[in-house]
């Protein structure tokens, strides 16, 4: 049995008394486990671009670019981010490889 620890599902008990309630709490607990494991791995791929940025390694920077803009279009598409959060996210990486580039060259 998984223990779920939110206000609305805890420990395989749930507030609810309506079976659709329950069921509720049961599906919420479970995207938004989800929900967090696909936001931790957003992030990460967004670290790895600003870790290679800070290190001044253009190249791995911009293979860490390719990488992580599908992650941030996915997570789009799955409702985690707005589409304005993305194309900013984007951008702004972006424009860190970029001036990074710059200077190196």
């Amino acid at each position: 049995m998984v223990l779920f620890t939110t206000a609305h599902y805890v420990r395989g008990f749930t507030l609810a008394n309506i079976k659709s309630a329950k069921k509720r709490a049961r599906t919420s607990e479970k995207s938004r486990l989800l929900n967090a494991a696909a936001r931790s791995k957003l992030r990460t791929y967004i670290k790895k671009v600003l870790f290679a940025v800070v290190k001044g390694d253009v190249e791995k920077a911009q293979a860490a670019f390719r990488e992580a803009t599908p992650i941030i279009d996915s997570s789009v598409n799955k409702g985690l981010i707005h589409k304005n959060k993305a194309a900013r996210s984007k951008s702004r990486l972006s424009a860190r490889i970029k001036a990074l580039s710059l200077k190196a060259a």
